[in-house]
């Protein structure tokens, strides 16, 4: 396993000693990172979704509309 060194002012930070690579070892950042990604994933979805139901209901009121006044 590589040995991981903290880097310096950064207390989640650190570099892997073989690779060189900065990672971030702040794990709960992480979580919530992926639980508001989701959550906004979702609200774009239900948005998207009423988006076309709008839609669709003012189609469905011209149809009705036009069928009055004809």
């Amino acid at each position: 396993m590589s040995k991981m060194i903290p880097v310096e002012g950064h207390k989640n930070l650190h570099r892997d000693k073989d690779t060189n690579a900065i990672l971030n070892s702040d794990r709960i950042g992480y979580e919530n990172y992926i639980r508001m990604r989701n959550k906004n994933k979702d609200r774009e979805t239900e948005m998207k979704s009423m988006k076309e139901e709008i839609e669709e209901l003012k189609s469905l009121l011209n149809e009705l509309a036009s069928k009055i006044t004809s």
